[in-house]
């Protein structure tokens, strides 16, 4: 192979189609883009407008609710917890919390809090302190012969000014 002899692949690079010039081109006049008006303009239409017609998206019923004071855990199972005690990362010995799980790695970062999850299987004794654990996971930890505490969930600043708030409307009247 020589330097003059290096070529694209067959197709690879594609033309511009030349838009607006002339009828014969086959783009001619309105370039590709139909009539008149604010539909062959640039960055401008009315998404989801259907000619006046009551439109799709505010026939349908509104479902659904978005709780505002929910607090997001982030989740561990125990199989990931062993990868890491058996590489060493976490001290068995110690007590596992949010704040040790980010230190090793284990997690990015801790949200709201940890829930333990009962996916694997443990086979160090752990002491874990956390925010949530299901049944599973609670009784994998005890079963290997560790413990398993519950923590209160941290409450957000916003949520306890709203409970603030409703004590206050319920002593008034």
């Amino acid at each position: 192979m020589k330097l003059n002899e290096i070529a694209d692949n067959e197709g690879s690079r594609k033309k511009r189609m030349r838009v607006g010039r002339g009828i014969g081109s086959g783009k001619g006049k309105q370039s590709g883009r139909g009539g008149k008006g604010q539909t062959a303009r640039s960055g401008v239409r009315i998404k989801g407008f259907e000619g006046g017609q009551m439109p799709l998206h505010r026939r349908l019923p509104k479902r659904g609710f978005n709780n505002i004071f929910r607090i997001e855990l982030s989740e561990v199972n125990l199989d990931r917890l062993q990868e890491a005690i058996d590489a060493k990362k976490l001290d068995a010995k110690g007590t596992i919390n949010a704040e040790s799980l980010v230190k090793s790695g284990v997690l990015r970062r801790s949200k709201g809090g940890v829930r333990l999850l009962g996916r694997g299987e443990l086979k160090s004794k752990i002491t874990v302190e956390v925010h949530g654990a299901t049944k599973s996971a609670i009784e994998a930890v005890e079963k290997a012969g560790g413990s398993v505490k519950i923590l209160a969930p941290a409450k957000d600043e916003a949520a306890q000014k709203a409970a603030a708030k409703k004590g206050k409307k319920a002593k008034a009247s």
